[in-house]
């Protein structure tokens, strides 16, 4: 970049307004087809490139936004990460990130985020407390949250937006598939328990089991982490009743409890233990697991989420939460529909 070589410059050399030059690099800005072809026509000419820090302190406008993550190990954010930052740059925006601890709220990032005078926040497998929902809100910083819904949310000062999958109905849609396979040992391996995934997810999975007369054999928690998930497998399988099928909050942890079943335990799945993860990550499908999944709409998911961003960050504070429909994608991981066997309690 030649560091002499000024706004003004472009514009005299393509005969239009140093507004026109602005309004060019700006995403977004109104400017006709003729004077963009000028303009960078003229930029390329002299080397020109604009300053966007300067920009910046004209327009208050960073055109930053934050991810805010603590799940990286999970197969799903990897794609949330590439999906969310290719959406935001389409709109104008570029992602900055930043990692907080999985079982805790991001208050120890907030004041390293607000440094850095960012446009929004998208805080994603984090927790939002009460501390960092208030910081943003004086200084007028929006907040969506992806895949999580706060405690916060019947707080009307706090509240801010979000965008989850139903996750309530994705356990529903598990324990039906579990039941109508004649399973009736059945498990559930559990996140974080304060997660509102996990929570509902679970939720949804007691409830439909409850409603054909069952309630959880087992139940472990394996904090959303593959050597915890194992552990609690193992004790899973301890009981004096041992599951014959098991749910788990997402995929990452049923891919481990897949390994403890059949590699450690030696069981045959789906014949001696059904297995059923959430989310649907590529892995899943992989020979190797071929597991049944509850699959999240991350296209969906991140498009809903890119558009709340933009509408709070253009001034619609009113916070929305979005749900979006899952489905259930079987796989080998349950055995084939048996006919013959009735289900208890109320119809499907």
């Amino acid at each position: 970049m030649k560091a002499s070589v000024r706004a003004q410059d472009v514009a005299s050399l393509a005969g239009v307004s140093q507004s026109a030059v602005s309004r060019t690099f700006t995403p977004g800005a109104s400017v006709s087809e003729d004077t963009r072809r000028k303009v960078l026509a003229a930029a390329q000419q002299l080397g020109y490139r604009p300053n966007a820090l300067a920009r910046s302190l004209i327009t208050r406008r960073s055109r930053i936004v934050a991810l805010v993550m603590s799940y990286l190990e999970n197969q799903f954010y990897p794609l949330v990460i590439e999906r969310l930052s290719q959406q935001l740059q389409r709109e104008g925006y570029h992602v900055l990130m930043f990692i907080a601890d999985m079982d805790e709220a991001a208050d120890g990032v907030l004041a390293e985020i607000l440094e850095y005078q960012v446009d929004g926040i998208i805080m994603a497998s984090t927790m939002l407390s009460p501390t960092l929902a208030s910081s943003c809100a004086a200084v007028g910083v929006p907040v969506v949250q992806f895949n999580r819904i706060s405690s916060l949310e019947g707080s009307p000062r706090h509240t801010v937006s979000a965008v989850t999958s139903d996750n309530h109905r994705g356990g529903e849609l598990a324990a039906m598939l579990l039941l109508e396979r004649g399973y009736r040992h059945i498990a559930f391996l559990a996140g974080l328990e304060a997660s509102s995934t996990s929570i509902a997810r679970e939720r949804g999975f007691a409830e439909t089991l409850a409603a054909h007369g069952l309630g959880l054999t087992a139940r472990e928690t394996g904090h959303y982490d593959f050597a915890e998930a194992q552990a609690a497998t193992r004790r899973l399988f301890r009981q004096p009743q041992q599951p014959d099928a098991l749910f788990a909050a997402n995929d990452h942890m049923a891919i481990a409890a897949l390994d403890v079943i059949r590699g450690e335990l030696q069981l045959r799945v789906p014949g001696d233990v059904a297995v059923i993860g959430f989310d649907d990550v590529p892995q899943s499908s992989w020979g190797a697991y071929d597991l049944t999944s509850v699959r999240q709409d991350l296209e969906s998911m991140v498009t809903a989420t890119v558009s709340l961003m933009c509408e709070q960050m253009q001034g619609a504070f009113a916070p929305r939460n979005i749900v979006i429909p899952c489905e259930l994608v079987e796989r080998s991981t349950v055995r084939p529909r048996i006919d013959h066997l009735p289900l208890t309690g109320a119809s499907f």
